[in-house]
């Protein structure tokens, strides 16, 4: 067999660099093991004190001779013991996976752990500690850059970069602690409901002891009768206990399912539901103004006819502009109290009279203090003018501006209700969105207007509208109450009025059920149902 020799080159992209020195060589693994028929010798001089480091093939030397201290060697053969000892237990590990898989592959390496000790014996039923992963994990980068080359957008919101970042991982662990107490996790971020990701730790006894099995995290309480069912998804601990022929099985936990019947009859689905009063559609419903507010309950007297002499004639819509639509766009500055006679936020903005008058642009001073002022319809120099000395607003509590905001199309994107004066928006309007309108109507045969118009206004001045909604989430501003809050949802669509039934209860927490009244001795409310009290019933 000729001999091969290969020198270094530096000129190489990863140059090679072999080492002579013995605990070196131990530390590199790049390039694997030396090959077998490589021997290695290590001989002591007592005249030096070195001991003489040898590789050789055959009677060829393998690496040049080298030599090592006292301390070195014994460096050496640490190193050299314990990837020894590590090699053996995992070889072991190995073999004892592939008895246990009846001759198959190997799994990873996983060592067992012995802990000595009479006392973890007899809790644990064992001394050995094992733990078995098996799973992957998957990690993914990337940016997304995008750019519209369109002038009606401002430069700075041209381009998009947005960072891509997403992690996969499917983990499953079981670990042993002796033979009583064992560990399983399975998580998976693919999973699609929460339930899918189990955790569960369980402790068994053995047949005499009273504790039978603690079990926590993800367990379950399976009941032998139709009357009463036991649940499959539960998250806690259950226990059980066994004292001669006596066993006692108790659950403290959290359920995380939820089980739903539905009948069918004729073609029709009949499905029960109960809806919180807090479960309001929320941000979707809006009064145009406090007037159509204030006159809502007395319109709604004699359902189903509607006693209201407002006709809304005509209401144009503009939300913030956060899907960056080119079309239907305006510069806006919409003020809280415009239009307001009885709730101003501002008292420098106070109307003609606090009692409740007709929304309309003159009932305060708001459109008549900024309709001239052309420094604040130039929109670029609003805030400096009404955050000065002669308004002293407060973005987003008086007034806020939105660049470009968009108008929403009637039918598609909202619907109003002509007589009683609120609009619907098909969509949730978002906690980063300012809402305001103009709108226009008649009452009692006159007609009023609040706000500006996109075609009355068809210059490149800023519009001013009514704000029904700021960026700004404050329960004490006026504008809060002109968010409906008495609009819910079913969840379903073709309700049939035959078979419909609608129930209100409340939870006595002195007696521990629902009841259908109000425990009021006096104010004559314990004697009807809330039905009647809340007025459904017609």
């Amino acid at each position: 067999m000729p001999l091969m020799l290969f020198a270094q080159n530096d000129s190489l992209l990863f140059p090679f660099q072999d080492s002579y020195d013995p605990l070196e060589q131990e530390d590199r693994k790049l390039f694997g093991p030396p090959p077998s028929s490589v021997e290695t010798e290590v001989d002591y001089d007592p005249e030096t004190g070195n001991y003489n480091y040898q590789q050789s093939m055959g009677k060829l030397n393998y690496r040049p001779p080298s030599y090592m201290s006292f301390d070195e060697y014994s460096e050496y053969e640490k190193k050299k013991s314990m990837g020894d000892y590590w090699k053996q237990i995992q070889d072991e590990a190995a073999d004892e996976d592939e008895a246990k898989d009846g001759g198959g592959s190997s799994s990873a390496f996983r060592p067992a752990i012995n802990v000595e000790g009479e006392g973890f014996d007899r809790i644990f039923g064992g001394n050995t500690i094992s733990i078995n992963p098996n799973g992957s994990a998957e990690l993914t980068f990337g940016v997304n850059s995008s750019k519209t080359e369109n002038p009606a957008i401002p430069v700075n919101q041209r381009r998009i970069t947005t960072f891509d970042f997403r992690q996969n991982i499917q983990l499953n662990v079981i670990g042993n602690i002796g033979e009583k107490l064992k560990i399983q996790t399975n998580y998976n971020t693919q999973a699609t409901f929460d339930f899918e990701n189990q955790m569960k730790l369980e402790y068994t006894g053995y047949e005499d002891e009273i504790i039978q099995k603690i079990e926590l995290g993800n367990v379950s309480l399976p009941l032998q009768s139709s009357l009463i069912t036991g649940s499959q998804a539960l998250f806690g601990v259950k226990t059980e206990l066994k004292f001669g022929r006596l066993t006692i099985t108790s659950v403290y936990t959290q359920q995380k399912s939820e089980r739903r019947e539905v009948s069918t009859e004729g073609g029709a689905q009949e499905v029960e539901f109960e809806v919180g009063a807090d479960d309001y559609e929320g941000y979707r419903h809006y009064f145009l103004g406090h007037f159509f507010r204030d006159v809502y309950e007395k319109a709604l007297a004699t359902p189903p006819i509607i006693n209201s002499s407002v006709n809304i004639t005509r209401v144009e819509v503009w939300v913030t502009n956060t899907n960056f639509s080119t079309e239907n766009t305006r510069n806006i500055i919409a003020f809280q109290d415009l239009g307001e006679s009885r709730r101003v936020y501002n008292p420098d903005f106070a109307g003609r009279s606090t009692n409740n008058k007709p929304a309309s642009n003159g009932q305060n001073k708001v459109y008549n203090k900024i309709y001239k002022n052309t420094e604040i319809r130039a929109f670029t120099q609003a805030s400096r003018v009404l955050e000065g000395s002669g308004y002293n607003l407060q973005s987003r509590f008086d007034y806020q501006k939105v660049e470009l905001a968009r108008k929403l199309e009637q039918g598609r994107d909202y619907t109003y209700n002509s007589q009683l004066g609120y609009i619907s928006m098909v969509q949730e309007i978002q906690p980063n969105q300012v809402l305001s309108v103009a709108f226009e109507y008649t009452y009692n045969g006159e007609t009023y207007r609040v706000g500006e118009f996109s075609n009355d206004n068809t210059g490149s001045d800023a519009l001013i509208l009514k704000m029904l909604k700021s960026s700004e989430l404050n329960t004490s501003f006026p504008m809060w109450d002109l968010m409906m809050k008495n609009v819910y949802s079913l969840g379903a669509y073709q309700l049939s009025s035959q078979g419909f039934e609608l129930g209100i209860w409340y939870l006595d927490k002195g007696k521990g059920i629902d009841i259908n009244y109000l425990p009021i001795p006096y104010v004559g409310l314990n004697d009807r149902p809330l039905l009647q009290v809340m007025g459904l019933d017609r």
